[in-house]
């Protein structure tokens, strides 16, 4: 598989190499070997599967706080969503920095989440499924977010929002003095 950089550090997509038949199609979409410069040392500990119903359902944008902090790997296997990165780590040369994405099976492509960064994801049609593994468990008291329309982030979310959950809503806005997320 290939590792396509972003324009911010530490997060990539994997583009998996399919072989094709007559049969259809072989693809890897994760490989501890291929991905050992990029897990240097870490292991997936989790995996997660969501659905969500509504086109233009919007979920984020979610992290964790060290010592919980966690590298995801996330793959859209139904449907399609423009999937959304936010650096938040301190000192970063891209801070409050976005990058996005649309992923679906027919791109096949994973975006990887490096830990400080924030994710969160829209659909873009209805019924549209992510799979994601993680490099730590979620922890509840690490738990954090930032508001997916905060202005000082400006993420251009391709669609109106149609639904958000009431926590993800809540998150609050980033003050001038956010000093981001140190390991």
């Amino acid at each position: 598989m290939r590792q396509l950089p972003t324009p911010l550090p530490g997060v990539f997509l994997l583009a998996p190499e399919p072989r094709e038949d007559s049969r259809g199609l072989f693809a890897r979409v994760f490989c501890t070997g291929e991905l050992a410069g990029l897990l240097a040392g870490r292991h997936v500990v989790q995996i997660n599967h969501s659905r969500t119903r509504l086109r233009g359902a919007l979920r984020g944008m979610h992290f964790q706080h060290p010592p919980a902090a966690e590298m995801k790997f996330v793959r859209c296997v139904r449907g399609a969503a423009y999937d959304v990165v936010v650096d938040l780590r301190a000192g970063s040369p891209t801070f409050l920095g976005w990058f996005g994405a649309t992923l679906s099976p027919e791109t096949m492509q994973t975006m990887v989440v490096p830990e400080g960064c924030a994710h969160g994801f829209q659909t873009l049609e209805p019924d549209t499924e992510l799979v994601y593994l993680h490099t730590a468990p979620y922890t509840p008291a690490l738990d954090g977010g930032v508001r997916h329309d905060d202005p000082r982030l400006g993420i251009a979310w391709p669609l109106p929002v149609a639904e958000t959950s009431p926590r993800d809503a809540a998150f609050p806005l980033l003050d001038a003095n956010y000093p981001g997320i140190t390991p």
